[in-house]
């Protein structure tokens, strides 16, 4: 049996799969292992919507407008920082959560700074949709119940304020500064019990995880590294 030259080169030269190594064993994933940037987080959705709360609720004077604006205004910062390291920490729902706060921290700010004309109007929509946006997410969040309890406050505070925007009604304003309040005591506990959590590596306040976010802290190692190879940053595509 005889082979023509191109049968010959065939079986001289491999095919490159041949000598082609697996990639797998040679693939290595480093983890950068961060502090909780939740608590900081939570922290200033407290203490933004006490000063808010305070305005709404006539505490502060009709022209403390522009201080308040100056005051918050480092909760968007801050929240925007949690948010980037909250990316990194693999957790898309406490960072498009932190995010999304920050964001809106900062439009009040300009607002309430600048007033400039139909500004009320304006910051009334911002409001409506942020609502729809936490109704969103705590639809999600239930094994997360500190946030989910967070979201479920915020929904109502953000809906009235954006209805007192549009109204001008005082007895809106007041309730939605009693809201802002009672997000404010929601959030402090939040984050003072994951601060507590991060510090002693133990649950020390409830703070009601569940299913996949209770195996996340209780679970060993294997849990957190399971499907990583599928996750954002990893994976080829978004």
């Amino acid at each position: 049996m005889t082979s023509g030259p191109e049968s010959l080169a065939e079986q001289a030269t491999p095919t490159g799969a041949q000598f082609e190594p697996s990639l797998r064993p040679m693939t290595r994933i480093n983890l950068h292992p961060i502090a909780s940037p939740m608590p900081v987080g939570f922290f200033a959705v407290a203490i933004a919507s006490v000063v808010v709360a305070s305005l709404q609720l006539g505490f502060l004077g009709d022209d403390a407008h522009r201080a308040v604006a100056l005051t918050i205004f480092p909760a968007f910062i801050l929240q925007l920082i949690v948010s980037i390291l909250a990316f990194g920490a693999r957790d898309v729902l406490a960072a498009t959560l932190m995010a999304c706060f920050s964001g809106t921290w900062l439009a009040s700010s300009l607002v309430l700074a600048i007033d400039p004309p139909s500004g009320t109007e304006v910051l009334g929509v911002l409001n409506l949709v942020f609502a729809v946006f936490a109704l969103m997410m705590a639809t999600i969040a239930s094994r997360k119940r500190v946030m989910w309890v967070v979201l479920c406050v915020a929904v109502p505070r953000f809906a009235v304020a954006a209805f007192s925007n549009f109204t001008g009604a005082t007895w809106l304003g007041y309730a939605s500064g009693a809201f802002g309040l009672l997000l404010a005591g929601v959030a402090m506990y939040a984050a003072f019990a994951l601060l507590l959590e991060d510090m002693r590596g133990e649950e020390v306040l409830p703070v009601g995880r569940l299913g996949p976010a209770h195996d996340a802290v209780a679970g060993d190692l294997s849990v957190q590294l399971n499907n990583l190879e599928r996750q954002a940053g990893v994976r080829r595509t978004l």
